[in-house]
């Protein structure tokens, strides 16, 4: 990271309106568009994506002037989308409860065109993990982190990072063979 990354605190309190405005600015051209794209994996839903990453960026340059000097943005920013992601996830699994128990049995579902069947049955298999190794599998493969850092962000231990993605990577194997 270069010094605005690394001085943020400092710097969102020694400046005033346009020089703030100027940080923000800043801050959200280089993590925004990461942030979507961690949310539209772990949602599977762009535009919600792009909702959860604005509140979660919000939330961040909020406690910009209030937190720790060694914070950096981009960790807590990583963070807040992860667990805002998490929220939705849980809602959502409620959510599909309700509706399975109330589906009308008769209504049949649309086919899928035959030239995205395979990105449709790897995105089945994706959803269909449990939220946590989903989000092992986006933080590890995706956005390219270590196992330390990925169990920074979802707050477990490096070894459970391993187990998690062992698990996930094993379930997507066995689903896509069972469909192949």
């Amino acid at each position: 990271m270069d010094g605005v990354e690394a001085s943020v605190p400092e710097a969102i309190a020694g400046v005033g309106g346009e020089g703030r405005t100027a940080i923000l600015e800043e801050l959200y051209a280089r993590h925004f568009g990461r942030a979507v794209a961690v949310a539209t994996l772990l949602t599977g839903d762009r535009f919600l994506a792009e909702d959860l990453a604005q509140d979660c960026f919000i939330r961040a340059a909020a406690r910009l002037g209030r937190t720790d000097r060694e914070l950096r943005f981009e960790a807590y920013l990583q963070r807040a989308v992860v667990n805002a992601c998490r929220s939705r996830f849980r809602r959502s699994a409620v959510e599909r409860s309700y509706l399975a128990r109330h589906r009308d049995v008769s209504a049949g579902g649309a086919d899928h065109q035959e030239e995205n069947a395979d990105r449709d049955v790897m995105w089945a298999a994706i959803e269909s993990l449990p939220y946590r190794q989903r989000a092992a599998i986006v933080l590890r493969y995706y956005e390219d982190l270590s196992e330390v850092q990925t169990g920074e962000v979802l707050r477990c231990s490096p070894r459970a990072v391993n187990a998690l993605v062992s698990r996930a990577l094993s379930t997507l194997r066995l689903q896509i063979q069972e469909e192949a």
